[in-house]
C-alpha cells in the first residue's frame, strides 16, 4: 500500500466505510482503496470493526476514521466541487441532499454524515474573479440561492 504524503483525515462516528462508498459512487476519479479493521477492542468499538478506510474523492486522498461520536464535522472544512454546467451541479447536489443530506445557502450543502460540500459552478467563480460590477451582480444573485442556478448567474453577469 502506498501512503500519500498528505492525506485528509475525516472523523466519522461509525460510518466511514459507507461514506467513502457513497463518495466513490457519486464523484468521478473517486474510489475506496482499503478498509482496515481494528486488531483489538477500542473505546468506541470492538476488534474486527472498521477502524479506517482509505479512499479518494476526485483524486484527493482521504482517510475516514471511525473515531466515535466525540467530534462532529462543521463548515470549517468542506469540499468545493467545481461544476461545468447546471446538469453537473444538479447531479452532485441532488446526490448529496437526496441521500439524507441537507441544503444550505450559496451553493453549500451537507451530506448525511454532516460533511459540508460547496457545489460551485465555474461560471460563478469566473464572475467573482472578474471583479467590478459583474462580480457584485453575480454575488448578489448567489446570496439569494441555495443550489446555484447557472442561468441566473449568467444573467447577473450580463446585467
Amino acid at each position: 500500500m502506498a501512503i500519500a504524503k498528505n492525506t485528509i483525515c475525516l472523523w466519522y462516528d461509525k460510518d466511514a466505510e459507507a461514506a467513502a462508498r457513497f463518495y466513490a459512487q457519486t464523484f468521478p476519479d473517486s474510489a475506496v482503496k482499503e478498509v482496515f479493521r481494528a486488531p483489538t477492542d477500542f473505546p468506541s468499538g470492538k476488534a474486527g470493526d472498521v477502524l479506517t478506510v482509505t479512499f479518494t474523492v476526485l483524486g484527493i486522498p482521504c482517510l475516514g476514521l471511525n473515531g466515535g461520536p466525540m467530534f462532529k464535522h462543521s463548515e470549517a472544512f468542506s469540499f468545493q466541487i467545481a461544476t461545468e454546467d447546471q446538469a453537473e451541479t444538479d447531479r452532485y447536489w441532488n446526490a448529496i441532499v437526496g441521500n439524507g443530506g441537507q441544503e444550505s445557502e450559496c451553493g453549500w450543502c451537507k451530506d448525511r454524515w454532516g460533511l459540508s460540500w460547496q457545489i460551485t459552478p465555474r461560471v460563478l467563480s469566473e464572475a467573482l474573479a472578474a471583479g467590478g460590477e459583474e462580480a457584485k451582480r453575480a454575488f448578489a444573485a448567489m446570496m439569494t440561492m441555495q443550489k446555484i442556478d447557472v442561468a441566473k448567474i449568467e444573467a447577473a453577469r450580463r446585467g
